[in-house]
């Protein structure tokens, strides 16, 4: 195995003025820095990742733990990320914790075992990993949902505004038997979404009535099963809104099978915006997120922790875009 000293040797150089070198330090002569790295690109020098890490105390890594990786949300926010790192240099290792609490706590616990130098992670229902990470005070940005107790710098949207021009979009259309499809009770972003909803419905005076709403679990299968619950009440509902992605193409899936059609039979606006949106027939309304801005805060947030671990928390906040499109259009009716 190629050492440090079969490149200082190569090159002509001390270890040491090796050792700077590849860590990245600017107090080398330009000259020997370049047979340095001559010297390790003939010889396919890899540094000893473990002994450095024991003399650093963390690695170059981060860790972005996200709870689905099949929701295409999470894509261009990952993006953003990764930019970021790239520029401070730093890695980013992608953990899917698929919504489960215990794979999140298992990569929370990847997270110190590997002494990660930071994590940016969308939290599970429960937060477990959440919770583990805090406790060891390791650098940690939340990114989409805030977890009760827990005072660490998050990047948020505006969700609960979102949701709120999302169904006033749909009032001033002429409906008024708005049913909402949200996630679970125990995640902020379902319940900031059922917020904005509730408080479009009171803004127009429309009674709010809990028998319009279904809780499911952000996934595709979860959207279809509520939208056929919704779809067997005695009367149903005239226009939905849906608070993610995932769950508004399961509730499309499931009109499509019962031979209905938006906005002819029932008017859809989505939260999320998808890639293919305006692709469909009829074109997706839907409330978009700055995913790749929210990725990108989210490094400069983890970058600013990591260099000042005793600063106060900050959380940004930051604004959707309505898409108005077809499946929204006004009552004809």
């Amino acid at each position: 195995m190629t050492t440090i000293y079969d490149v200082a040797r190569r090159s002509g150089v001390s270890p040491a003025t090796v050792s700077r070198v590849l860590s990245g330090r600017r107090n080398v002569d330009p000259a020997l820095a370049e047979k340095v790295q001559a010297a390790v690109a003939e010889l396919g020098y890899r540094p000893n990742g473990v002994a450095r890490n024991l003399r650093r105390s963390s690695t170059n890594l981060w860790a972005a733990v996200i709870s689905d990786i099949e929701n295409p949300f999470f894509t261009s926010l990952v993006r953003g990320l990764e930019d970021v790192a790239q520029t401070e240099g730093y890695h980013v290792v992608l953990c899917n914790s698929d919504e489960d609490p215990a794979k999140e706590a298992a990569y929370a616990s990847a997270v110190l075992t590997e002494q990660m130098a930071g994590v940016v992670i969308s939290p599970s229902s429960t937060a477990d990993g959440v919770l583990q990470l805090h406790e060891a005070k390791t650098p940690m940005v939340l990114i989409d949902r805030k977890v009760a107790g827990v005072e660490a710098d998050s990047v948020l949207v505006d969700n609960e505004h979102g949701a709120t021009e999302a169904v006033r979009h749909l009032l001033d259309g002429g409906y008024r038997r708005i049913a909402c499809i949200t996630g679970p009770p125990q995640v902020s972003t379902a319940m900031d979404r059922l917020a904005g909803y509730r408080a479009a419905l009171s803004g127009a005076g429309v009674s709010y009535d809990a028998d319009l709403v279904r809780h499911a679990d952000f996934r595709e299968a979860g959207g279809f099963a509520a939208m056929a619950s919704l779809l067997g009440l005695a009367e149903p509902p005239e226009a939905l809104f849906v608070t993610n992605n995932l769950m508004t193409v399961g509730a499309l899936e499931c009109l499509a099978e019962r031979g209905l059609r938006a906005p002819d039979d029932i008017a859809v606006v989505g939260f999320d915006d998808l890639p293919w949106a305006n692709l469909v027939v009829p074109p997706l309304t839907t409330v978009a997120q700055p995913t790749y801005e929210l990725g990108r805060r989210a490094g400069v947030l983890l970058r600013e922790r990591i260099a000042d671990p005793s600063r106060p928390p900050s959380t940004v906040i930051l604004p959707t875009e309505l898409n108005i499109r077809a499946t929204s259009t006004p009552r004809t009716r």
